[in-house]
């Protein structure tokens, strides 16, 4: 089995952004040359996230709302007491989860029609990484 290492890095312009992974994803499994395998998909950071799913605006705002609604922006979040203002963004991530798997078939994405690699940030305006891992043949 071959693996192949590449990190993102990001600095969101927002606290709260979404960043299309696909296509430097994609890049990453043909760089690899591994034509059968999977590659991960990691957030470096516990107030991140990544996911797959539509790549759909209305349904983007359906997951912001969902998300603030399971864990809100509130002030009273245990975690504050630290010196920390983040808690939400913590809790978000462990919703959306911090990591994907995605199939990689024939040296390429193997994803559904419809189906899309995201970032989430849940604390930007900084700087943050992501380490994408192709394992396979």
């Amino acid at each position: 089995m071959k693996t192949f290492t590449e990190y993102l890095w990001f600095e969101t312009k927002q606290q709260r952004e979404l960043v299309r992974l696909t296509p430097q994803v994609a890049q990453c499994v043909q760089k690899s040359g591994i034509r059968e395998g999977m590659v991960l998909v990691s957030a470096m950071h516990i107030t991140a996230g990544v996911f797959v799913n539509d790549n759909e605006p209305g349904l983007f705002e359906d997951i912001w709302q969902w998300l603030e609604n399971l864990a809100p922006t509130d002030p009273h979040y245990h975690h504050h007491h630290t010196g920390e203002d983040n808690g939400d963004a913590h809790l978000k991530s462990l919703l959306v989860h911090h990591q994907v798997m995605v199939p990689v078939t024939q040296g390429k994405l193997d994803l559904g029609p419809w189906q899309e690699v995201f970032y989430a940030e849940f604390d930007g305006c900084r700087k943050k990484r992501v380490v994408l891992k192709v394992m396979g043949e």
